[in-house]
């Protein structure tokens, strides 16, 4: 198996060396608060040997990346069926805006936009006893780590600014596709995003869409028809208007987040997790971004 210490030691000594980091978040306030010369990488391989590099360790604000774990939550209990209420389309717009919804009649146009996100919140309050805390010890247990928890202040604080969101969950639910109360959907949507974790972490949560549905303790959460499926989605939608730039440069199924992270994976060789807090135009981590696009170009390893 090939050894990914020199790369990431590379890749973190080449970040630090960058003078243009990006813009940190700022509206969510709580995220704003975050050091912009923060830089970790974090490599699962799938023997479950990490490589690590940088702030690695050290918990943040996953913010959307967390979308893709409500979304396999939800497809294990609604299969097939949750396509009736969510797309799998690019939207080609950033991940906030609301155009696309008033056009196609309140289906999102996937489940890795805002929109998409707030339809995949509602399918599981319908179906969950305890939506937070199932969901939060689901997290929890396809990760094999107790410790991830939801930052209360981060989720306040976006409770507080998501006008957006509102706007989106209204909208959404003018169309009758939003089954329950849309402050109860929000503060679920709004807590899921509020997850903190850190890269380390995060290769470990993602590992099942790397080894076919399986954690690293060998136990199923998703067929292989529903992780071919998350994988595509994450393809060509998880960078919001930034997928095929993404995909050129880099060549693997994703997810970012405004906290600053992107998570990666290449089909049954590794996971990787990089997180810079510094945003580029539309929304991804520039030096994420960058470190990614180095680790496929140094290693010769993508999905094309």
């Amino acid at each position: 198996m090939l050894d990914y210490s020199p790369i990431v030691d590379k890749i973190v000594k080449e970040a630090k060396q960058q003078a243009d980091k990006g813009e940190v978040a700022s509206y969510i306030p709580e995220l704003s608060c975050v050091d912009s010369n923060k830089f970790g990488i974090s490599i699962l391989d799938k023997n479950g040997k990490g490589f690590h590099a940088g702030d690695s360790g050290e918990q943040f604000s996953i913010q959307s990346i967390s979308k893709v774990l409500s979304l396999a939550m939800a497809y294990s209990l609604m299969d097939e069926e949750l396509w009736k209420r969510v797309d799998v389309e690019p939207s080609g717009d950033p991940f906030n805006h609301l155009s696309l919804l008033e056009m196609e009649n309140g289906i999102p146009r996937n489940p890795l936009i805002n929109a998409g996100a707030i339809v995949i919140c509602d399918i599981l309050v319908s179906n969950l006893k305890n939506p937070k805390s199932d969901f939060l010890t689901y997290v929890q247990t396809i990760a094999n780590d107790p410790t991830i928890a939801y930052d209360q202040k981060v989720a306040e604080s976006e409770k507080r600014t998501g006008f957006r969101n509102y706007a989106a969950a209204y909208l959404i639910k003018s169309f009758g596709n939003l089954e329950n109360d849309v402050e109860t959907v929000l503060d679920f949507y709004f807590h899921s995003c509020s997850l903190s974790m850190s890269c380390e972490q995060l290769t470990k949560a993602f590992y099942i869409f790397m080894n076919r549905g399986n954690c690293l303790k060998n136990n199923n959460y998703l067929n292989l028809s529903q992780v071919k499926r998350i994988n595509a989605i994450m393809l060509t939608c998880g960078f919001y208007d930034e997928a095929g730039e993404f995909a050129f440069e880099v060549g693997l199924p994703g997810k970012s987040g405004v906290g600053g992270g992107i998570v990666a994976l290449l089909p049954n060789q590794f996971c990787v997790a990089t997180w810079s807090p510094g945003l580029n135009k539309k929304g991804n981590s520039k030096l994420g971004m960058l470190a990614l696009e180095k680790l496929t170009t140094e290693t010769g390893l993508s999905i094309f």
